[in-house]
């Protein structure tokens, strides 16, 4: 997979043909409405001829297989695909192997060494019993190169049958889904989600559906309701065994909490909890991770961030989501919403009080589109990143990317004079995200959030990772 920055007079006609790239192939994969229309600085994916191939109407894996010379089972290993009939037009796979067709001149050593594999790799996946042996004109299969393995979580807070079908479509990508949100209550009972159909979709594909759970009550994060239960060893019993019987009842695979706005006072009893949680979760084989406020120092001051421990969430929590996202949130000034140098300023302070194994770093699925001038007071309004480029090419703007924050821009004046600045995600800005969890090494990514189509984000994840299924 590449990625493609449009420019001024080309169509994708003209790219395709500087990829040597089927057409049809980077409409499905970037799902484009109309392929006639393009903007200006738009991203586009480009799958690589050979190497991958994105599915198209009619397709079934067995079709797929055999016209690549390969197994349905090795198709279907490679992209982690549980159930053969579950593959989706759009949904770029990964080739097992890439054939090469031996030139005259070329040695198996320098066949290696072009690929960056062993000549061992190619002399076991082709049966070949003598190095010397290869002739011109002889087609070879060359394994593909191994990448980082990482996990994959995801928030969902839609349990439709749209949200269903999402979770079927996107699940070999994902490790953990997590149900958002199953909130506190002040006697330690905690509230229901109809979401059922959407942990038997993730488990469909081999992911593991999480329980999340926060102090979030009347449409916010309470803070004496957390107070409530910190506070009170015995109501925090009481919790954990009406979240021990939902985890068993509904088939979850662990425990995400979520506790935000708590008061500083709290903080060893935020501590004091997670280590009762653990205690009693661990033991029937549930795992536990928390979700933490983006802090660049341990004494970082303010209400979102004093209550929470690094260094213990690390100690204690089988992985930590730092929430790296909404420096551009809805109420503030227009702002790239997970800008990469603030970004690296967070994980910076946390891959030193937390194992780099334990953290996933959080990730938007999202942007957002603000009035300007901007006032205080004024929200601005969530739009996708498909959605984002549609308002660019209506109003016939080119999009604009800032390298500091790594994230693409554009401003707009609509039918009412009114001007507009949005932020939001690409193929570019989440390949800067992926090559960061690749620096620090980091145990992978963790998306906030379903339900706003992103079709790039997926097979830019897939050609960077191996996702872990368990």
């Amino acid at each position: 997979m590449q990625i493609h920055v449009v420019q001024s007079g080309e169509s994708l006609w003209s790219i395709s043909q500087i990829y040597n790239s089927d057409i049809n192939q980077i409409i499905l994969v970037n799902q484009l409405e109309d392929p006639n229309v393009l903007v200006i600085g738009q991203a586009l994916v480009i799958p690589e001829t050979n190497r991958e191939y994105v599915v198209q109407p009619g397709d079934s894996l067995w079709g797929i297989a055999q016209r690549f010379g390969v197994t349905p089972q090795e198709l279907a290993n490679k992209n982690n695909i549980v159930n053969p009939s579950l593959i989706y037009v759009g949904h770029m796979l990964e080739l097992p192997y890439i054939n090469h067709v031996v030139q005259a001149g070329e040695s198996l050593w320098s066949i290696a060494a072009r690929y960056n594999v062993t000549i061992e790799q190619i002399l076991q996946v082709n049966n070949i019993p003598n190095p010397s042996m290869i002739n011109i004109g002889q087609n070879i299969r060359i394994p593909v190169d191994n990448k980082p393995i990482i996990d994959v979580n995801t928030y969902i807070t839609r349990f439709d049958e749209s949200a269903r079908q999402e979770v079927l479509m996107l699940g070999p990508y994902f490790t953990y889904l997590s149900s958002f949100t199953y909130g506190v209550r002040p006697d330690g009972t905690i509230t229901q989600l109809q979401d059922i159909p959407i942990i038997e979709a993730a488990r469909a594909n081999n992911v593991e559906p999480l329980l999340a759970i926060t102090n979030f009550m009347n449409n916010s994060f309470d803070s004496d309701l957390a107070a409530t239960i910190l506070r009170n060893p015995n109501l925090q019993e009481t919790l954990i065994t009406n979240i021990l019987e939902t985890l068993r009842a509904k088939n979850f695979a662990g425990l995400n909490i979520d506790f935000e706005y708590v008061y500083p006072e709290d903080r060893e009893n935020y501590n004091d909890f997670l280590r009762r949680v653990v205690s009693r979760l661990h033991p029937e084989g549930f795992h536990v991770s928390t979700a933490v406020a983006p802090k660049i120092s341990a004494d970082q001051e303010g209400l979102l961030y004093e209550a929470h421990d690094y260094e213990a969430h690390g100690e204690i929590v089988d992985f930590v989501i730092p929430m790296t996202y909404e420096w551009g949130w809805a109420g503030g000034r227009p702002w790239a919403i997970a800008p990469i140098n603030e970004v690296r300023r967070v994980l910076d302070y946390a891959v030193t009080a937390i194992p780099p194994e334990k953290i996933l770093m959080g990730a938007p699925l999202y942007g957002r589109d603000w009035k300007i001038p901007w006032q205080e007071g004024t929200f601005a309004r969530t739009v996708s990143p498909q959605e984002a480029v549609r308002i660019a090419a209506q109003y016939g703007v080119p999009i604009q990317y800032d390298q500091t924050y790594q994230s693409p821009f554009f401003q707009y004046v609509d039918e009412t004079g009114q001007e507009h600045e949005v932020w939001f995600e690409d193929a570019r800005s989440m390949q800067a995200k992926y090559n960061t969890v690749k620096e620090y090494g980091l145990r992978g990514v963790s998306y906030w959030v379903l339900g706003s189509p992103f079709p790039q984000n997926w097979p830019v994840l897939q050609s960077n990772f191996t996702i872990r299924k368990r």
